[in-house]
């Protein structure tokens, strides 16, 4: 597991120390595209090539939240040399979280055809998602309807287990309005399509808001026992917001054990 001191010691030479201030100083402007039920954005720079792309999935507890809450996520991801992609979907109560994990699938299946027109590389494909954007990303994610997807940042939710999540007397309101019917909450758990297969190199992080140390170890630990390369990052220091509205500053722990993870699993 990463800590905060560790990262910033073994990272401070991977990141150009301007990054972040570049990204913050130039707000690029993305071309929207729509996939079919909803719309995204793609950011590229002109004349790009064949660069690594990443493809966020917001958070707002499966009802709310759009494509532009990126924050400095798209400056910065092009200064250090991707593409990106931000996504919407449909919302509770319109479309069920089903639903919404359909919609990301599509939305995946549109970037993966089309992203090379716009310099990026369809083979190096990571996706990333916060609070809801977590759930959606690991659960399409692990029962393969990414196919091709060349890694997964989980960033700080609980939904990985929903039954362990009902037991443990954690199924509060946002919860229980996303997944009121426990019929369905094994075939919604991303745990329940680990399986005994080895999956693409994850990234799961967790903030100190209240039961996700306690989930994401234990969903890195079944991810792990598959042969699955996991990165667990301890973000206590960090809330549920600013663990997703750091990303990009050039001091913040989290960006820089991202970038990591991603130039290792991306090339």
């Amino acid at each position: 597991m990463i800590d905060r001191r560790t990262l910033l010691l073994m990272s401070m030479a991977l990141l150009p120390a301007s990054a972040s201030a570049a990204s913050r100083r130039r707000s690029p402007s993305p071309q929207t595209f729509d996939y079919g039920p909803a719309r995204l954005d793609i950011y590229s720079r002109d004349g790009a090539s064949s660069l690594p792309v990443v493809l966020f999935i917001h958070g707002g507890a499966w009802r709310a939240g759009k494509r532009t809450n990126v924050n400095v996520k798209p400056g910065f991801l092009l200064d250090n040399g991707f593409c990106f992609v931000s996504i919407d979907y449909r919302m509770l109560p319109e479309a069920d979280v089903a639903t919404q994990a359909e919609d990301v699938e599509q939305a995946y299946r549109y970037v993966r055809a089309n992203i090379a027109r716009y310099g990026g590389d369809p083979n190096r494909i990571a996706v990333m998602g916060h609070s809801a954007g977590s759930h959606l990303a690991a659960l399409t994610g692990l029962r393969g309807g990414l196919p091709g997807v060349a890694a997964l940042v989980l960033n700080d939710t609980r939904a990985y287990d929903l039954e362990a999540l009902a037991r443990s007397g954690g199924m509060a309101r946002a919860y229980a309005r996303a997944f009121p019917d426990p019929a369905q909450w094994r075939a919604l758990s991303p745990a329940t399509h680990v399986g005994s297969r080895k999956h693409p190199p994850t990234f799961i992080a967790y903030s100190r808001a209240s039961g996700r140390a306690a989930a994401s170890r234990a969903f890195a630990e079944r991810l792990r026992a598959t042969g699955t390369e996991v990165t667990l990052f301890d973000g206590s220091a960090y809330s549920h917001m600013s663990i997703n509205r750091d990303f990009g500053d050039e001091s913040d722990a989290l960006t820089r054990a991202v970038m990591i993870f991603l130039k290792a699993a991306l090339g």
